[in-house]
């Protein structure tokens, strides 16, 4: 199971995440320690198609705002050298409401570098994106033990 502590966006409050990733399904969470409830829940559903280095993934989601919500992710990698450490990848969310009237679309390209045994035992990934509805580029750095996003 991965945990993490995560400050900012919307909320001004620590909240701690969870996520547990399953032979086919992502089960994840967040607890607001502001209010000392779940913010978020996620249950997936994913299958890899290695014939293609797609992965296709539907679920559900809750959240504090908006409460019940369907969603599709979508992934599609481009390797770029053979040894399949520099990749570039096309990715998309969908999710709606319950009476599927309301969606939300996001949707990015990334080129992702992994560099692994960047020190001894330290695996090193770097992603340069951009998200295409939003019009926002960012930037993902991450090691074994933390991560750093930012957004323009």
């Amino acid at each position: 199971m991965e945990t993490s502590l995560r400050y900012g966006g919307d909320s001004k409050a620590l909240r701690i995440h969870a996520k547990e990733k399953l032979p086919i399904n992502s089960v994840h969470g967040e607890l607001d320690t502001r209010v000392r409830a779940p913010s978020y829940l996620c249950a997936l559903m994913r299958h890899f198609y290695p014939d293609f280095s797609a992965s296709l993934g539907v679920g559900l989601k809750y959240d504090k705002r908006e409460k019940l919500r369907y969603i599709v992710h979508g992934k599609k990698s481009f390797l770029v050298t053979t040894n399949g450490h520099f990749s570039f990848n096309i990715k998309g969310h969908c999710d709606f409401d319950k009476e599927f009237k309301q969606r939300r679309l996001k949707g990015a390209a990334e080129l992702s570098w992994a560099i692994l045994n960047f020190q001894k035992e330290q695996d090193v990934r770097l992603k340069i994106s951009y998200e295409v509805f939003e019009q926002v580029p960012y930037f993902h750095i991450r090691e074994n033990n933390w991560t750093f996003n930012a957004k323009w």
